[in-house]
């Protein structure tokens, strides 16, 4: 996880947000490469999750929700960790991380009583501060997209079974954020909630095995390692109170198997508390059979932060004499970097110019001229860049130039006008 993090900061990926003041604990910035790799992280999952289906649509939901949401939801009443302080360090920490009665960080015993810890980020609405102006950032996207649901079944024209997806900025006020950007304040959601009729209970079932199996092979498609890749069943006292079946899929982390994402059967749970504590009607009546029902809901829930962290271990490796990122081509921050063999030489750098500004409408690509071929090579193998593509003196003569595969390291000379095609067949 060190070397990531240095990786993440020295190739901009990833800075510590605020570092000029010191930082602050929980909160990342994404540089120039990394919030392209994040982009692509989303943009995979919004095409295969709903671009590519018929079945599900899109919505984009205000950060800032009525209060009265979260009060439905049961988020003011249950969403919470444990905590202790210690009185020595005056650190805090979440009480199911604590393995003794002394301080993980001074070693002292004076830790306190365990105390309840709301995670919900509490603001203020309009000038004055008083408990009727009381708001709070929103926690999860999930909530705003079942406010939205019989607005959404209505106007996209759905019936059940159908999915709503939403990407979006949550906040978890976190007693103990760590592991780089495993665990933030601050990050994003990828959330779909697909709804099911309720009757009968095996189709609900059925529709949550297949988001089950879904959401695992889009991690293997999109390059991980099935062996450090695994499905963990909920069961028993371990499942929510309103859970009807919970598997979360997890990843092998230099600290241990971890969550990655979690995939809930729900239930009709969520609707009927927004109907309780609203007194609106949010049933779905079926124009065919006449029927009127709360559906059910499975969701399957990802952070983009999670999942980028993953693909970036994932990807890494380090070999005899350089550092690479085995990143998917749909991942990449870049799919190909076109280099002049010199810089001193206007024609090379004028038909390198050319070429990289002929590719750029058809993908994502960057010119690199800063230091010799070689370690702009291995550089750009570290960003995870699949191809590089050098002109040099006989691309003038000829017409065409070396390109260089990331994994493999073979190069293969391609005419320029057919330089488009060949790559747009490498990176499918």
């Amino acid at each position: 996880m060190d070397e990531i993090t240095a990786l993440a900061k020295r190739r901009g990926f990833i800075f510590p947000s605020s570092e000029i003041y010191g930082g602050i604990n929980g909160a990342w910035d994404y540089g120039p490469v990394g919030v392209e790799l994040k982009r692509n992280v989303r943009q995979a999952w919004w095409r295969d999750v709903v671009e590519l289906r018929d079945d599900v649509v899109g919505v984009d939901t205000a950060i800032l929700m009525s209060p009265d949401v979260w009060k439905a939801s049961g988020h003011l009443e249950h969403f919470y960790d444990m905590m202790v302080d210690c009185r020595t360090c005056k650190k805090r920490f979440r009480a199911d991380q604590i393995a003794t009665d002394r301080c993980p960080s001074c070693g002292n015993q004076t830790l306190t009583p365990p105390r309840v810890f709301n995670m919900m980020f509490r603001t203020s609405i309009g000038a004055m501060e008083d408990a009727s102006s009381a708001a709070y950032l929103r926690p999860e996207t999930a909530q705003g997209i079942f406010v939205d649901f019989k607005l959404v079944a209505q106007t996209a024209r759905r019936k059940p079974p159908f999915g709503v997806a939403q990407i979006g900025k949550v906040f978890r006020n976190e007693i103990t954020p760590g592991n780089f950007i495993f665990r933030s304040r601050e990050f994003e959601q990828m959330e779909l909630e697909y709804f099911v009729p309720p009757q009968p209970e095996s189709e609900g079932l059925r529709w949550f095995s297949y988001w089950v199996g879904e959401r695992y092979d889009w991690f293997i498609r999109l390059g991980v390692q099935p062996e450090r890749v695994r499905r963990r069943e909920y069961s028993g006292a371990d499942l929510a109170h309103y859970s009807k079946a919970t598997t979360d899929i997890e990843y092998d982390f230099p600290f241990g198997w971890g969550e990655l994402e979690g995939i809930a059967h729900r239930g009709s749970y969520d609707l009927e508390q927004h109907v309780a504590g609203s007194g609106k009607d949010l049933a779905f009546f079926d124009e065919e059979s006449k029927e009127k029902y709360i559906p059910a809901v499975i969701e399957p829930s990802l952070g983009v932060d999670r999942a980028l962290l993953v693909f970036l271990l994932d990807a890494y490796e380090r070999e005899d004499d350089r550092t690479v990122l085995h990143l998917h081509p749909r991942l990449a921050p870049y799919k190909c970097a076109v280099f002049p063999l010199v810089r001193n030489k206007p024609d090379i750098v004028a038909l390198a110019q050319s070429v990289e500004r002929a590719l750029r409408p058809h993908m994502r690509t960057v010119l690199d001229d800063s230091g010799n071929v070689g370690k702009r090579y291995y550089r750009q193998d570290e960003i995870g860049t699949p191809f590089g593509v050098t002109v040099d003196y006989e691309s003038l003569e000829r017409q065409d130039v070396t390109v260089r595969d990331r994994d493999t390291k073979a190069q293969e000379r391609v005419s320029i006008d057919r330089l488009r095609e060949y790559l747009s067949e490498k990176l499918a």
